[in-house]
């Protein structure tokens, strides 16, 4: 069975025509259509049928596409271990949340240069749901995401997530504010949440429909530095993580029953973590054993102005 012909069934369960898939592998849709021909022949299945203009997958299309990430995966290993021992050399894509690239990457990248000076690392900002993407298309080698209690993200069957650290959030509120009612007290608050990713949304529509309320949602900000802004200029309330140093003016209040945790994971392509410069760096961000770290929020300067104030 040819996995270059398993790569495009599965791009076509993913894209959903000829054309799309085509345009992705760089071939013609007339290329495409007969390579899904030959392995139908080599399957002696039917994998797909006519759906007005377009095709779509057979019952048994569907099942070998799902095959091929199995498939795949392992065919990426095989030929990652065949030298496990090689020096680590080549550039490793990384992508991720800002948080999650300052407390598990960077504090490595010095004694990576100096370990392993033939690997380079290349960093880009990304939220969870667009590094999903970029990982599936094999545009990034190492997603950092996160996800909350009340809304696990879904890498998809094809990526691989390691735990790395977790770190409760709360409620940001003007400093001062008596939470009296508990969560009921912000029910005709505006609320603030991410622009980006829709985990911060659905957390905050969690707590408020527990709580009793639907939250009025107006501003979507990705900073939290802007998120604190906010708060303090009375334009509402937002989720802000504990233990994090704040601007003067604003107060982090607990939240209980149910409390929102967030973990931060690094993912990675089924099969890929084998490759020796991707190794190198997962080895150095993943917690001992059955252990989550709960990390230092990295922002000095509000500590030293909260020690100032």
């Amino acid at each position: 069975m040819d996995t270059r012909r398993l790569e495009l069934l599965l791009a076509l369960s993913r894209l959903g025509s000829m054309r799309a898939v085509a345009d992705a592998h760089h071939l013609t849709t007339s290329t495409v259509s007969q390579q899904i021909a030959a392995l139908a022949r080599d399957t002696g299945a039917a994998l797909i049928e006519p759906e007005g203009r377009r095709v779509r997958l057979t019952p048994a299309g569907k099942r070998l596409a799902d095959h091929a990430v199995t498939i795949l995966a392992a065919v990426d290993r095989a030929r990652l271990d065949l030298d496990p021992d090689a020096e680590p050399a080549g550039t490793v894509r990384v992508g991720g949340f800002a948080t999650g690239i300052r407390v598990s990457l960077l504090p490595i990248v010095a004694d990576l240069a100096v370990r392993y000076p033939e690997v380079d690392v290349v960093i880009s900002e990304y939220e969870p749901v667009e590094a999903f993407k970029l990982l599936t298309a094999d545009d990034l080698d190492l997603a950092l995401t996160y996800d909350y209690n009340l809304a696990p993200a879904s890498p998809g069957a094809d990526l691989d997530a390691v735990p790395l650290w977790s770190i409760g959030w709360g409620l940001g509120v003007p400093s001062g504010t008596a939470a009296d009612r508990g969560l009921m007290t912000f029910a005709d608050s505006t609320w603030i949440v991410n622009s980006r990713n829709t985990a911060d949304e659905t957390a905050v529509r969690t707590l408020a429909s527990l709580a009793g309320f639907t939250p009025t949602i107006a501003h979507q900000i990705d900073s939290l530095d802007l998120v604190e802004d906010l708060i303090v200029a009375g334009f509402g309330v937002g989720l802000l993580p504990l233990g994090r140093p704040t601007s003067p003016g604003v107060t982090v209040l607990p939240l209980q029953n149910p409390d929102v945790t967030l973990t931060a994971y690094a993912v990675t392509r089924r099969g890929r973590s084998a490759w020796s410069p991707l190794r190198a760096i997962l080895d150095r961000m993943r917690p001992p054993a059955g252990l989550l770290q709960h990390p230092t929020w990295p922002r000095p300067e509000a500590a030293v102005a909260n020690q100032s104030a």
